[in-house]
Order: C-alpha cells, then structure tokens, then sequence
C-alpha cells in the first residue's frame, strides 16, 4: 500500500466554484423523474464529496481511499479530483449553546490559517480511474476533507474514510462513505443517552455562511430544546455539535433531522457507545413507504431498529427478513406502529440467528394506506467487553452503479438484497492501490433474498481496492459492504450502505422541457 502523511498544518483555500452542465449534489430516489426517463443519460461533469473530521482520540489511525470507476461513456480524457483540509471553526461558533454566535467573514479564523502557515496541499489526487488512491494519517488532528472531481474522475468518484481507534470509550473500527453536500438530512437511531455521545459534524464546501437548524424527535415527540437549535456553519468549514447539549431529554431511539435553510452542508453523526464501541451513523434514505436496510451480519448478537414518520400520519409496517433463500417475518415482530412525528423502536435479538439477512419494511395495510418513514439499524457483534457496534441506514436502490472503495485481502463482505423481482447485477473489483487489474463477476439474486458474498479480488493486486456494483437487469437491489478487521478478540467492524452513486443525469431531448435539470 503506497502510504502518504497528510498535512495538518492551516486550512483549505477556497475550492473553486461548481460549474458545468450537471452536477452531482445531494439526494437520491428509487423511482427517477417520469420526464428524465425518455431523457438521455450523460455523465455528470462535477462532484463535491465532503469528509467529517475522523476521531479526536491520540490513538486512532485514519486511511482515506479515493477512487473513480472506468467508464465507456465519458468522452473526456481531462479532468481531476483532489480534496482539501477544511478549517476548525471559532470556538464560539461551534458552541451551540451560545446564542450570540457569528461567522464574521473578515476575521482571522474564517479567512483560515492558510494566510499565515502558507496553506495545505491537496490529498488524494487521481492520477487514472480504475485505480484507488489511499493515504494514511494516525494523528488526533486529522481534518475534515472538502473534495471536488472533475471531467472524466467525476462519474461515481468515491471517497471511503477508515479510522481504527484501539482504546478508549470510542474504540472500534469507523467507516464512512464521503458524501455530497445536500439541504436535508435523516438521522434515525440517535441518541441523547447518558451511555452514548453522539456528534453531528456539519461540513460547509462553499464560500458563503451556511445556516443550520437541528430538530430532535423521540419516542414521545418533538424533545424540548434547552439551547438555540440553529449553527451558523463558517465558509469552506467544520462543525461538530454534541447532540446531548441540545436537550435535557434523554432518549435512547432518537432521530435527529437536519436542515440547511441557506447554504448547503455535509452531515454525518458520530456515535460513540460506552459499552459497544462506536461507528459513524449515515443519514437515512429519503422518506418512503417501503424501506430496505441490506446486510445484517449472520453472527450478530443483537440489533435495534429506530423508524420515524416524518409525515402528518401514522404508519403501520410490516417487517421481514430477506435470508439467503426466502424472507420471513422475525419472530415477535410481525408489524410495527409508528405514531407521526414520533420514533419507534423494537430490538429484535440476534435476528439473523447465523445467516445473513436484510430488513424490509413495507405497508402493512397497501398502497392506499402507505405513509413516508426513514429508518437506520443498529447491529452489535461480540459479547461482554468484545462487543462492536455498526449502523446500516434504509439505503435507496442501485439504479446504475454503486462503489465501496478501501476493500482489504480479507474482511470485505457484500450483501446484495432484491426486495422485489429477481436481479441481475455485475460486481467489479478494481486495481489494488499498489498494482494489479480488475476482474468482474456476474451474480444473480433471487427475488426476495439477500446475497452476502466475498467480492472478487484483483488479478495480481497489491494494496487496497474499490469493488463496484452494477445492476445489469431485472427488480431493485439494494447494497451494502462490511469491513472486519478483528483485534484483540474485539470483532471491529463497519458497514457502508452503497446508494446509486449518480454519476449520470437526465438531460432533455431538444424539444423537452428543459425544466428538469433544475430540479423545479
């Protein structure tokens, strides 16, 4: 593995503008705009990709892996991808208990250090697609990253962040997918217990002041504030807030809604278990009546499910497990009743009892009665004081594509789960870090099922590698990839949900309504 040091010293220079013709933000659906559909599909021209600060623990040890897929479609051979150390934020601004908190854009913290200690250099440069760039830091000051790609390393360009932190309440293996900045987020499944510490990290890419409202809901309803909600997030900056500085409500099954109402932002909660470890929680799929939660490990210990109904109506689902062979409904959880705005859990054991599995949830009454939820699930591995924690949000469908970059020689699981009709899908391992060539493999799904498998590996490969997914033919599938790196008798472990990565865009025929790339 080729290893480089990152730079610690001073802040990011202002990333230049988005521009093009399409651009890769936020969000995603399963079923795309009916007018995109008879629009032709070009690959997308830009894509922002935004990393949290990974641990403050002096024992941790951070890898980051960057990568873009090859491509036949992309007609550029130009282009390139690099991300940027984002600034720490005044103190006064990441305290969301101060009332009088400012971005004054003429300070010396908002301008950055970079004026006084001659700026960072950027990381994780792509020389190629189709080969995985990695760096590795092991100091506590390991910043958040502000990335832009551009020309031919735009489409589906990926960016995987790996922390290990050997001791401490934090210990455990955390890992998240980069992700595009967006206006709204779901957080379901955190927490304001005394047992945990959850932090929000919020990430600004542009030049501008965002400002951010933090709402949280429990079992109950909305939890009274104690403290101003709202962050003003500095230009090109990081903020992380602890969520139990919010409320003095305790609550275990929590969901936590975040809102740009000027800017846009980066989020990513950090959850950190006394007992369990910790990993980061990604936000939830958008708000949908069906929800699919892919790759429960089969030798999980136990697991909790936190759903909340954002809607002005109740939701009654139904639960089913998608095995190896068919899907059942878990013992004792048949249905689960959701009250509008309000969350609900349910802990369901080790569910899998020694196979692998996904969630699905749908209405239990029929379309007709369907109401929006989102939905995360928190699945524990190990016993006593081994014990690990990870999280797996309701992920949107692969419509194209998917990437999950830093696979090790051994550790990687993929699950694969067709909630519907059967698929088809290609599963693609790229060029080690240090060398080698791809190999692909063709899988089927079986309707109903979930498919957890080891993904190929690279001929010849040395180093890291990115395994991507592509859905060839027939019903929906959803995706997940978990890394296992045991130590000490710990079972540390991650899971990275695997949406569709968006590295295409509808764009109209000449005489369509051109209305469609505004997303109006």
């Amino acid at each position: 593995m080729n290893r480089t040091t990152l730079s610690l010293i001073g802040a990011a220079t202002a990333l230049a503008a988005v521009t093009g013709v399409a651009a890769l933000t936020g969000g995603s659906s399963d079923d795309p705009d009916p007018a995109a559909k008879a629009a032709t599909r070009l690959p997308v021209q830009r894509s922002t990709l935004l990393c949290p600060t990974p641990s403050s623990s002096d024992v941790s040890t951070t890898t980051y892996t960057a990568y873009t897929p090859e491509r036949d479609d992309v007609a550029t051979k130009n282009g390139t991808a690099e991300l940027l150390p984002a600034q720490s934020p005044p103190d006064d601004v990441s305290d969301p208990g101060d009332g009088d908190s400012k971005d004054d854009g003429d300070s010396k913290d908002a301008k950055g250090a970079d004026e006084d200690k001659g700026g960072d250099k950027a990381v994780l440069p792509l020389k190629e697609p189709g080969k995985p760039v990695t760096v590795e830091e092991d100091s506590a000051d390991a910043p958040a990253l502000i990335g832009t790609a551009d020309g031919r390393f735009a489409p589906g360009w990926t960016v995987q962040q790996t922390t290990t932190v050997d001791a401490g309440s934090g210990r455990g293996l955390l890992g998240t997918a980069c992700t595009a900045p967006d206006t709204d987020f779901w957080f379901p499944g955190v927490s304001t217990d005394k047992e945990r510490q959850d932090f929000v990290h919020l990430t600004n890419p542009d030049d501008a002041a965002a400002e951010v409202d933090l709402k949280l809901y429990g079992p109950s309803g909305r939890l009274k504030p104690s403290t101003d909600e709202s962050i003003t997030v500095p230009p090109r900056s990081t903020v992380p807030v602890l969520l139990s500085t919010l409320t003095d409500q305790r609550a275990e099954g929590a969901a936590l809604r975040v809102t740009a109402r000027t800017g846009r932002i980066g989020a990513a909660v950090q959850a950190v278990d006394q007992k369990a470890g910790s990993d980061w929680l990604p936000a939830s799929a958008l708000p949908s009546a069906s929800v699919t939660i892919p790759g429960i490990p089969e030798d999980v210990t136990s697991a909790r499910l936190v759903v909340f109904a954002p809607g002005s109506d109740d939701a009654d689902l139904k639960v089913r497990l998608a095995g190896p062979n068919n899907s059942i409904t878990p013992a004792g959880h048949e249905s689960l009743h959701v009250k509008s705005g309000m969350t609900a859990a349910i802990d369901l054991g080790d569910v899998t009892k020694g196979e692998p599995g996904s969630l699905l949830l749908t209405p239990e009454g029929g379309k007709g009665s369907a109401t929006p939820v989102v939905a995360a699930l928190q699945v524990t591995r190990g016993k006593g004081g081994n014990q690990e924690t990870a999280f797996i949000p309701a992920t949107g469908a692969i419509e194209r594509g998917a990437t999950a970059a830093d696979n090790r020689t051994k550790g990687s699981t993929l699950s694969l789960v067709a909630p519907g009709a059967a698929a088809k899908v290609r599963i693609t391992a790229s060029a080690g870090a240090g060398g080698g060539s791809p190999v692909s493999k063709t899988y089927e799904i079986k309707g109903g099922t979930t498919k957890a498998l080891e993904p190929p590996h690279p001929a010849s490969g040395k180093g890291s590698y990115a395994v991507t997914v592509e859905r060839l033919s027939g019903g929906p599938v959803h995706a997940s990839r978990m890394l296992a790196l045991p130590e000490g008798g710990v079972p540390m472990f991650t899971i990275q949900a695997l949406p569709d990565d968006r590295g295409t865009v509808a764009v109209p025929e000449a005489d369509q309504d051109l209305s469609v790339l505004n997303g109006d």
